[in-house]
Protein backbone atom coordinates (compact mmCIF):
# COMPACT_ATOMS: atom_id res chain seq x y z
CA UNK A 1 0.00 0.00 0.00
CA UNK A 2 1.32 3.43 -0.94
CA UNK A 3 2.15 5.96 1.74
CA UNK A 4 2.97 9.67 1.88
CA UNK A 5 6.65 8.98 1.15
CA UNK A 6 5.69 7.28 -2.13
CA UNK A 7 3.48 10.20 -3.10
CA UNK A 8 6.32 12.67 -2.43
CA UNK A 9 8.70 10.59 -4.55
CA UNK A 10 6.34 10.39 -7.54
CA UNK A 11 5.49 14.09 -7.28
CA UNK A 12 9.15 15.06 -6.99
CA UNK A 13 8.76 16.93 -3.71
CA UNK A 14 9.83 16.45 -0.12
CA UNK A 15 7.69 14.44 2.29
CA UNK A 16 7.07 17.62 4.31
CA UNK A 17 5.77 19.45 1.22
CA UNK A 18 3.48 16.53 0.37
CA UNK A 19 2.16 16.54 3.93
CA UNK A 20 1.47 20.29 3.73
CA UNK A 21 -0.55 19.78 0.54
CA UNK A 22 -3.02 17.63 2.44
CA UNK A 23 -2.94 19.45 5.79
CA UNK A 24 -2.88 23.07 4.57
CA UNK A 25 -3.36 23.16 0.77
CA UNK A 26 -3.85 26.94 0.72
CA UNK A 27 -0.22 27.57 1.75
CA UNK A 28 1.26 25.47 -1.08
CA UNK A 29 1.80 26.76 -4.62
CA UNK A 30 -1.03 25.54 -6.93
CA UNK A 31 1.38 23.82 -9.35
CA UNK A 32 3.06 21.89 -6.52
CA UNK A 33 -0.31 21.02 -4.98
CA UNK A 34 -1.59 19.72 -8.33
CA UNK A 35 1.52 17.54 -8.72
CA UNK A 36 1.05 16.00 -5.28
CA UNK A 37 -2.68 15.39 -5.74
CA UNK A 38 -2.05 13.84 -9.17
CA UNK A 39 0.56 11.52 -7.64
CA UNK A 40 -1.86 10.57 -4.86
CA UNK A 41 -4.55 9.69 -7.40
CA UNK A 42 -2.09 7.65 -9.42
CA UNK A 43 -1.03 5.66 -6.34
CA UNK A 44 -4.53 5.43 -4.84
CA UNK A 45 -3.33 7.23 -1.70
CA UNK A 46 -5.66 8.93 0.77
CA UNK A 47 -4.37 10.68 3.90
CA UNK A 48 -5.41 9.31 7.30
CA UNK A 49 -7.52 12.23 8.49
CA UNK A 50 -8.61 10.40 11.63
CA UNK A 51 -5.02 10.02 12.80
CA UNK A 52 -4.35 13.70 12.16
CA UNK A 53 -7.53 14.69 14.00
CA UNK A 54 -6.55 12.63 17.02
CA UNK A 55 -3.12 14.26 17.11
CA UNK A 56 -4.51 17.78 16.82
CA UNK A 57 -7.59 17.17 19.01
CA UNK A 58 -9.87 18.53 16.29
CA UNK A 59 -12.30 16.88 13.87
CA UNK A 60 -12.69 19.79 11.43
CA UNK A 61 -16.43 19.08 11.66
CA UNK A 62 -19.24 21.56 12.27
CA UNK A 63 -22.64 20.30 13.41
CA UNK A 64 -25.63 22.04 11.82
CA UNK A 65 -29.13 21.78 13.31
CA UNK A 66 -32.13 23.07 11.34
CA UNK A 67 -35.87 22.52 11.82
CA UNK A 68 -36.48 20.98 8.39
CA UNK A 69 -35.10 20.66 4.89
CA UNK A 70 -38.65 20.76 3.50
CA UNK A 71 -38.37 24.55 3.81
CA UNK A 72 -35.96 25.65 1.05
CA UNK A 73 -34.62 28.51 3.18
CA UNK A 74 -32.71 25.98 5.29
CA UNK A 75 -31.53 24.02 2.25
CA UNK A 76 -30.20 27.23 0.67
CA UNK A 77 -28.56 28.16 3.96
CA UNK A 78 -26.89 24.75 4.31
CA UNK A 79 -25.52 24.83 0.76
CA UNK A 80 -23.99 28.28 1.28
CA UNK A 81 -22.54 27.27 4.68
CA UNK A 82 -21.08 24.07 3.23
CA UNK A 83 -19.31 26.09 0.55
CA UNK A 84 -17.93 28.58 3.09
CA UNK A 85 -16.85 25.86 5.53
CA UNK A 86 -15.18 23.72 2.87
CA UNK A 87 -13.06 26.68 1.75
CA UNK A 88 -11.76 26.86 5.32
CA UNK A 89 -11.03 23.14 5.62
CA UNK A 90 -14.19 22.13 7.51
CA UNK A 91 -17.02 19.72 6.76
CA UNK A 92 -20.62 19.86 7.98
CA UNK A 93 -22.78 17.28 9.75
CA UNK A 94 -26.50 17.98 9.34
CA UNK A 95 -29.43 17.11 11.62
CA UNK A 96 -33.10 18.13 11.48
CA UNK A 97 -35.55 18.53 14.36
CA UNK A 98 -39.00 18.95 12.76
CA UNK A 99 -39.56 21.95 15.09
CA UNK A 100 -39.43 19.67 18.15
CA UNK A 101 -37.66 20.91 21.29
CA UNK A 102 -37.18 17.32 22.48
CA UNK A 103 -35.59 16.37 19.18
CA UNK A 104 -33.24 19.37 19.46
CA UNK A 105 -31.77 17.97 22.67
CA UNK A 106 -31.24 14.53 21.14
CA UNK A 107 -29.56 15.67 17.92
CA UNK A 108 -27.27 18.17 19.66
CA UNK A 109 -26.16 15.46 22.08
CA UNK A 110 -25.44 13.14 19.16
CA UNK A 111 -23.39 15.83 17.37
CA UNK A 112 -21.40 16.48 20.55
CA UNK A 113 -20.63 12.75 20.71
CA UNK A 114 -19.26 13.09 17.16
CA UNK A 115 -16.78 15.60 18.67
CA UNK A 116 -17.76 18.44 16.35
CA UNK A 117 -15.60 21.53 16.74
CA UNK A 118 -18.64 23.83 16.77
CA UNK A 119 -22.39 24.03 16.20
CA UNK A 120 -24.75 26.12 14.05
CA UNK A 121 -28.24 26.05 15.53
CA UNK A 122 -31.71 27.11 14.44
CA UNK A 123 -33.94 26.15 17.37
CA UNK A 124 -37.60 26.53 18.27
CA UNK A 125 -37.18 29.33 20.80
CA UNK A 126 -33.82 30.91 21.57
CA UNK A 127 -35.17 32.80 24.59
CA UNK A 128 -36.10 29.74 26.66
CA UNK A 129 -34.30 26.76 25.23
CA UNK A 130 -32.90 23.87 27.25
CA UNK A 131 -30.29 23.06 24.60
CA UNK A 132 -28.76 26.53 24.78
CA UNK A 133 -28.81 26.45 28.56
CA UNK A 134 -26.98 23.11 28.59
CA UNK A 135 -24.47 24.25 25.97
CA UNK A 136 -23.43 27.11 28.21
CA UNK A 137 -21.67 24.51 30.39
CA UNK A 138 -19.92 22.91 27.40
CA UNK A 139 -16.68 23.94 25.71
CA UNK A 140 -18.14 23.57 22.22
CA UNK A 141 -18.81 27.01 20.65
CA UNK A 142 -22.07 27.61 18.79
CA UNK A 143 -23.78 30.26 16.69
CA UNK A 144 -27.52 30.76 16.31
CA UNK A 145 -28.84 31.26 12.78
CA UNK A 146 -31.95 33.44 12.22
CA UNK A 147 -32.46 34.13 15.93
CA UNK A 148 -32.22 37.45 17.78
CA UNK A 149 -31.42 36.39 21.35
CA UNK A 150 -31.67 38.78 24.25
CA UNK A 151 -28.59 37.26 25.87
CA UNK A 152 -25.16 38.59 24.92
CA UNK A 153 -23.73 35.21 25.95
CA UNK A 154 -24.95 33.76 22.66
CA UNK A 155 -23.56 34.46 19.22
CA UNK A 156 -26.26 34.97 16.59
CA UNK A 157 -26.63 35.99 12.95
CA UNK A 158 -30.06 37.10 11.76
CA UNK A 159 -32.14 39.75 10.14
CA UNK A 160 -34.41 41.92 12.28
CA UNK A 161 -37.51 39.73 12.06
CA UNK A 162 -39.76 42.32 13.64
CA UNK A 163 -38.57 45.13 11.36
CA UNK A 164 -38.72 42.84 8.33
CA UNK A 165 -42.38 41.98 8.81
CA UNK A 166 -43.19 45.62 9.55
CA UNK A 167 -41.57 46.38 6.17
CA UNK A 168 -43.81 43.81 4.47
CA UNK A 169 -46.93 45.19 6.13
CA UNK A 170 -46.03 48.78 5.19
CA UNK A 171 -45.53 47.62 1.60
CA UNK A 172 -49.17 46.54 1.54
CA UNK A 173 -50.34 49.62 3.42
CA UNK A 174 -48.57 51.84 0.89
CA UNK A 175 -50.46 49.93 -1.82
CA UNK A 176 -53.73 51.01 -0.21
CA UNK A 177 -54.62 47.87 1.73
CA UNK A 178 -56.10 48.40 5.18
CA UNK A 179 -57.55 44.99 6.07
CA UNK A 180 -54.36 42.97 6.35
CA UNK A 181 -53.95 39.70 8.24
CA UNK A 182 -50.98 37.50 9.12
CA UNK A 183 -50.70 33.74 8.57
CA UNK A 184 -48.19 31.61 10.52
CA UNK A 185 -47.56 28.08 11.74
CA UNK A 186 -47.84 27.09 15.42
CA UNK A 187 -46.63 30.31 17.04
CA UNK A 188 -45.58 28.73 20.31
CA UNK A 189 -42.99 26.70 18.38
CA UNK A 190 -41.20 29.65 16.79
CA UNK A 191 -39.77 32.80 18.33
CA UNK A 192 -39.24 34.09 14.79
CA UNK A 193 -42.97 33.88 14.01
CA UNK A 194 -43.78 35.78 17.21
CA UNK A 195 -41.27 38.52 16.36
CA UNK A 196 -42.72 38.80 12.87
CA UNK A 197 -46.24 39.08 14.23
CA UNK A 198 -45.04 41.89 16.50
CA UNK A 199 -43.65 43.68 13.44
CA UNK A 200 -46.99 43.29 11.64
CA UNK A 201 -48.74 44.78 14.69
CA UNK A 202 -46.25 47.68 14.78
CA UNK A 203 -46.99 48.67 11.19
CA UNK A 204 -50.76 48.40 11.66
CA UNK A 205 -50.58 50.55 14.81
CA UNK A 206 -48.57 53.21 12.93
CA UNK A 207 -51.62 53.64 10.67
CA UNK A 208 -54.07 53.50 13.61
CA UNK A 209 -55.45 50.22 12.31
CA UNK A 210 -56.44 47.20 14.35
CA UNK A 211 -54.20 44.20 13.89
CA UNK A 212 -56.05 40.94 13.30
CA UNK A 213 -55.40 37.93 15.50
CA UNK A 214 -52.76 35.71 13.98
CA UNK A 215 -54.19 33.12 11.57
CA UNK A 216 -52.50 29.98 12.85
CA UNK A 217 -51.93 26.97 10.60
CA UNK A 218 -51.23 23.45 11.92
CA UNK A 219 -47.89 23.40 10.06
CA UNK A 220 -45.14 25.96 9.52
CA UNK A 221 -44.97 25.18 5.81
CA UNK A 222 -48.45 24.00 4.78
CA UNK A 223 -51.62 26.10 4.61
CA UNK A 224 -55.03 24.75 5.58
CA UNK A 225 -57.85 26.43 3.67
CA UNK A 226 -60.42 25.52 6.32
CA UNK A 227 -58.59 27.81 8.79
CA UNK A 228 -59.14 30.73 6.38
CA UNK A 229 -62.79 30.15 5.43
CA UNK A 230 -64.35 32.02 8.40
CA UNK A 231 -62.25 35.09 7.59
CA UNK A 232 -62.77 35.37 3.84
CA UNK A 233 -66.27 36.89 3.81
CA UNK A 234 -67.98 39.85 5.46
CA UNK A 235 -67.09 43.52 5.81
CA UNK A 236 -63.86 42.81 7.73
CA UNK A 237 -62.48 40.20 5.34
CA UNK A 238 -58.77 40.85 4.60
CA UNK A 239 -57.68 42.08 1.19
CA UNK A 240 -54.07 41.06 1.85
CA UNK A 241 -52.15 38.54 3.95
CA UNK A 242 -48.56 38.49 5.15
CA UNK A 243 -47.07 35.04 5.79
CA UNK A 244 -44.42 34.08 8.32
CA UNK A 245 -42.34 32.32 5.64
CA UNK A 246 -42.24 31.86 1.88
CA UNK A 247 -43.12 28.17 1.75
CA UNK A 248 -46.26 28.83 3.78
CA UNK A 249 -47.12 31.68 1.40
CA UNK A 250 -46.63 29.40 -1.63
CA UNK A 251 -48.82 26.73 -0.04
CA UNK A 252 -51.44 29.36 0.81
CA UNK A 253 -51.56 30.61 -2.78
CA UNK A 254 -52.02 27.04 -4.01
CA UNK A 255 -54.84 26.40 -1.51
CA UNK A 256 -56.62 29.63 -2.42
CA UNK A 257 -56.42 28.93 -6.14
CA UNK A 258 -57.54 25.34 -5.60
CA UNK A 259 -60.70 26.68 -3.97
CA UNK A 260 -61.44 29.23 -6.69
CA UNK A 261 -59.72 32.32 -5.27
CA UNK A 262 -57.56 34.47 -7.52
CA UNK A 263 -54.22 35.79 -6.28
CA UNK A 264 -53.66 38.74 -6.34
CA UNK A 265 -56.98 39.78 -7.93
CA UNK A 266 -58.98 38.85 -4.83
CA UNK A 267 -56.28 38.56 -2.18
CA UNK A 268 -52.70 39.83 -2.14
CA UNK A 269 -50.07 37.55 -0.54
CA UNK A 270 -46.56 38.37 0.65
CA UNK A 271 -44.00 35.95 2.11
CA UNK A 272 -40.84 36.16 4.21
CA UNK A 273 -37.44 34.63 3.31
CA UNK A 274 -36.83 35.39 -0.38
CA UNK A 275 -36.26 31.77 -1.43
CA UNK A 276 -35.31 31.32 -5.09
CA UNK A 277 -38.32 29.17 -5.99
CA UNK A 278 -40.59 32.14 -5.29
CA UNK A 279 -39.38 33.80 -8.49
CA UNK A 280 -40.14 30.70 -10.57
CA UNK A 281 -43.82 30.25 -9.72
CA UNK A 282 -46.90 31.95 -11.11
CA UNK A 283 -47.74 34.41 -9.78
CA UNK A 284 -44.21 35.24 -8.69
CA UNK A 285 -44.03 35.65 -4.93
CA UNK A 286 -43.59 39.05 -3.33
CA UNK A 287 -41.34 38.49 -0.32
CA UNK A 288 -39.13 39.94 2.39
CA UNK A 289 -35.68 38.80 1.28
CA UNK A 290 -33.21 37.56 3.85
CA UNK A 291 -29.61 37.58 2.53
CA UNK A 292 -29.32 33.80 2.94
CA UNK A 293 -25.86 33.42 1.39
CA UNK A 294 -24.42 36.34 3.36
CA UNK A 295 -26.03 35.05 6.56
CA UNK A 296 -24.55 31.58 6.01
CA UNK A 297 -21.07 32.93 5.35
CA UNK A 298 -21.25 35.22 8.40
CA UNK A 299 -22.37 32.30 10.57
CA UNK A 300 -19.37 30.20 9.50
CA UNK A 301 -16.94 33.13 9.93
CA UNK A 302 -18.26 33.86 13.40
CA UNK A 303 -18.19 30.21 14.49
CA UNK A 304 -14.61 29.70 13.28
CA UNK A 305 -13.62 32.90 15.10
CA UNK A 306 -15.08 31.45 18.30
CA UNK A 307 -13.33 28.13 17.71
CA UNK A 308 -10.11 30.17 17.50
CA UNK A 309 -10.90 31.83 20.84
CA UNK A 310 -12.92 34.95 19.99
CA UNK A 311 -15.81 36.05 22.20
CA UNK A 312 -19.42 35.55 21.05
CA UNK A 313 -20.86 38.41 19.02
CA UNK A 314 -24.05 38.94 17.04
CA UNK A 315 -24.81 40.34 13.60
CA UNK A 316 -28.10 41.72 12.28
CA UNK A 317 -28.18 41.78 8.48
CA UNK A 318 -30.39 43.99 6.29
CA UNK A 319 -33.45 42.65 4.48
CA UNK A 320 -35.53 44.13 1.68
CA UNK A 321 -38.75 43.63 -0.28
CA UNK A 322 -38.63 41.65 -3.52
CA UNK A 323 -41.72 42.75 -5.48
CA UNK A 324 -43.77 40.02 -7.13
CA UNK A 325 -47.02 39.32 -8.93
CA UNK A 326 -48.69 37.94 -5.77
CA UNK A 327 -49.60 41.47 -4.61
CA UNK A 328 -51.35 44.37 -6.28
CA UNK A 329 -52.75 47.77 -5.22
CA UNK A 330 -55.98 47.71 -3.23
CA UNK A 331 -57.80 49.76 -5.92
CA UNK A 332 -57.44 46.85 -8.33
CA UNK A 333 -58.77 44.25 -5.87
CA UNK A 334 -62.15 42.61 -6.54
CA UNK A 335 -64.01 43.63 -3.39
CA UNK A 336 -66.90 41.17 -3.64
CA UNK A 337 -65.17 37.92 -4.56
CA UNK A 338 -68.11 35.66 -3.71
CA UNK A 339 -70.70 37.49 -5.84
Amino acid sequence: MSDLKDVARVAGVSRATAARCFASPDVVRPTTRDQVFAAARELGFRPNLLGRQLRLQTTQLIGVVVPSLLNPVFAEQFQAMERAARSRGYNLLLATTDYSAERESAVVEELLRQRVDGLVLTVTDAHSNRVLQSLSTEDTPFVLAYHQPGSTEYSAVSVDNRAGMALATRFLLDAGHRRIGMVAGPTLQSDRARQRYAGYCDAMAEHRLNAMAIIEMPSHTEADFSALVPLLSGPHAPTALVCSNDLLAISLIAELRRHGWAVPEQLSIIGFDGIAIGTQMHPTLCSVVQPIAALATTVIDQLLAQIAGAAPTSHCLPCHIRPGESTQPYEETLHDPLQ
